[in-house]
């Protein structure tokens, strides 16, 4: 049986909410997939579960306080027991593009401060190599935007600076983000690390060996995907 992309999203958002114990930190994603966690997780601390999160963005802030979330930081909780989160691509070793949703740099770092990192998705997000699907968004401050560019533009097919209501896409971070579009990205691992030599580049959205394990919805059935 097929769901709808938002049944999907509200399956596995809400299987991933599970795996919240009390006692736990616990990171919050960002996006339309990370949102039914949230308010999930929401529901169970309303019950009793006794947790702390830390969002990873500023829609996820005033979405986990207001179904009354308990909050902290990372300056305040360096090591975080849980995160759920999305992700735009998901290849074979759990290795990701992330970022569509313009939280690429703080989901980073929240992950990389994670013990586990559970990705929930549906079947459509899985893919042999990543960049067939989705473009890679690289985050960038707007004083090097131009040189940024210019020095992206022949690791890529095409790049473009994304736009919102007619002007560049604001990150939380005040921010811009250029969408950069490949055929396929043969070498994740050194791709990213290319592209963050450049200056004016804060990170990009390929997330290389920070995802534990994955929840995927296919025709209304879960699976668990896990790193071997």
């Amino acid at each position: 049986m097929s769901l709808s992309a938002e049944d999907a999203k509200k399956l596995v958002g809400e299987k991933a909410a599970e795996f919240v114990q009390s006692g736990m930190v616990v990171g919050l994603g960002t996006g339309s997939t990370a949102y039914y966690a949230i308010n999930k997780i929401g529901e169970m601390v309303r019950d009793g579960l006794d947790i702390i999160a830390i969002p990873t963005s500023k829609a996820s802030e005033a979405q986990a306080l207001k179904v009354g979330i308990p909050l902290t930081t990372l300056d305040e909780c360096q090591l975080i027991d849980l995160t759920i989160d999305g992700a735009d691509e998901i290849d074979a070793d759990l290795n990701l593009i992330k970022g569509m949703g313009g939280a690429l740099l703080r989901e980073k770092i929240v992950a990389s401060v994670s013990k586990q990192v559970l990705i929930i998705a549906d079947e459509r997000k899985i893919v042999d190599v990543l960049g067939t699907r989705s473009p890679l968004p690289v985050e960038v401050v707007p004083f090097g935007i131009e040189v940024c560019m210019k020095k992206l533009a022949p690791m890529c097919d095409s790049l473009a600076l994304r736009m919102k209501d007619g002007k560049p896409y604001i990150t939380d971070n005040n921010n811009y983000i250029i969408d950069c579009r490949f055929e396929k990205i043969e070498n994740p691992s050194g791709l990213e690390a290319e592209i963050n030599n450049i200056p004016g580049i804060v990170e990009n959205g390929l997330f290389i060996g920070l995802a534990t394990s994955a929840i995927v919805e296919s025709k209304g059935e879960l699976r668990i995907l896990k790193t071997t």
